[in-house]
């Protein structure tokens, strides 16, 4: 796959950056999971981070109105470094206080990273780069979700929690240095201010870009059910780090597979992305039925679907919105985040309720998410430009 120089500084940002954000996906998620077993400490954690996502990603828009990427991905290094320090040293008799403090820098670094990665791939990506950049980035996701777990869960077993975070500078300090080489991507040329012309109405004009937003809230909704209980199914599976490290080595080798399938079947986009959905589909009905040997298998087929989903789904949605001006695109990609992350936090808001995989209300809320994944398709076929 061939990409332009500016597409593999991103990707080298993207690379970057995934160490971190996988060692936090997994084991400070576990970290938190382990004090109580609760789902409600692990929800809130996700909770508080997509709250503090949402505002960071919006004033690292206004950000880039003066300054560049590279102060925003500077920033996120800061804030890993507060992340990791809190995590070490911070201690509190109020738990949920001490959950929110750590997910506060941790939202702040996921909101500037979405926003400088979307950004500057907007910017510089062309129609024949997006299909190879999310291909690449998800092949660069597994690669490390392969190698950070397993190399992880053997240093938390030798030096404790309090080595591994305190190991985490090295990565940080590594995310400092790449900022020093990624592109150099600002919208401070731009005459028009940022929230001008800001109303939905006035950035969302015509029929195909409007798709975009019930396709966000729809993905927002069966991504967070997706991705919350993705984790806790493995944490129930196993609390042994080393086994949780390749419980998630094995759904990356899954996906790999999924994208050797994928080039070889030749289907057409459409049909890829509905077998995704049925995928994810299954994954989740299958946990009816929660033991260990079956919400394993959940979370294979769950990550065989998300690869379909999200390299489809993206490249579909930036191909459209690259066809804007720069302040056009900016403006398009805060209101998209904004859906994802609305939908995202009221699907947490239902779980902070769920108390096991058996009640009532996770089946629900199950029911909900595989609506919600099953329309995928039909917003996306709504949306979809095709480029001459």
């Amino acid at each position: 796959m061939k990409v332009s120089q500016e597409v593999r500084g991103i990707l080298l940002m993207n690379a970057s950056s995934n160490i971190i954000f996988n060692f936090i996906g997994i084991f400070v998620n576990l970290y938190i999971w382990e004090h109580g077993r609760s789902i409600f400490d692990v929800t809130w954690f996700n909770l508080i981070l997509f709250c503090t996502w949402s505002f960071s990603f919006a004033f690292g828009a206004k950000l880039l109105t003066r300054y560049s990427t590279k102060l925003l991905i500077r920033i996120i290094a800061i804030c890993g470094a507060i992340t990791f320090l809190l995590l070490t040293f911070l201690q509190l008799d109020n738990r949920l206080l001490w959950i929110a403090i750590i997910a506060i820098p941790i939202g702040i670094m996921w909101g500037f990273y979405a926003i400088a990665q979307n950004t500057s791939l907007s910017y510089l990506g062309k129609g024949e780069d997006f299909a190879a950049y999310f291909s690449l980035a998800s092949l660069i996701g597994q690669a490390v979700s392969i190698l950070n777990p397993i190399f992880f869960a053997v240093v938390i077993k030798l030096i404790g929690y309090s080595g591994s975070f305190l190991l985490m500078f090295l990565f940080v300090t590594l995310l400092m240095i790449v900022s020093f080489y990624i592109p150099n991507i600002t919208i401070s040329g731009e005459k028009e201010p940022l929230f001008t012309k800001f109303r939905i109405g006035q950035v969302f004009t015509y029929s195909q870009i409007r798709w975009i937003l019930p396709s966000c809230l729809a993905a927002g909704i069966f991504l967070q059910f997706q991705g919350l209980f993705a984790l806790l199914f493995t944490f129930s599976v196993s609390e042994n780090k080393l086994i949780i490290a390749l419980l998630n080595v094995g759904y990356a080798c899954v996906t790999i597979c999924a994208m050797l399938l994928k080039r070889k079947l030749q289907a057409s986009d459409s049909k890829v992305l509905t077998y995704g959905m049925i995928f994810i589909s299954v994954g989740f009905l299958i946990t009816l039925y929660p033991i260990a040997p079956i919400l394993v298998f959940s979370n294979l087929l769950t990550t065989i679907g998300m690869y379909y989903f999200a390299t489809i789904w993206n490249t579909r949605q930036f191909s459209l919105i690259v066809k804007h001006t720069k302040m056009e695109q900016v403006r398009i990609l805060i209101w998209r985040e904004w859906f994802l992350n609305i939908a995202r936090i009221a699907m947490l808001l239902l779980i902070l309720t769920v108390k096991d995989f058996h009640g009532v209300i996770f089946i629900i809320l199950m029911a909900f998410a595989l609506f919600c994944a099953l329309i995928i398709p039909y917003f996306s076929n709504r949306s979809e430009t095709r480029v001459e």
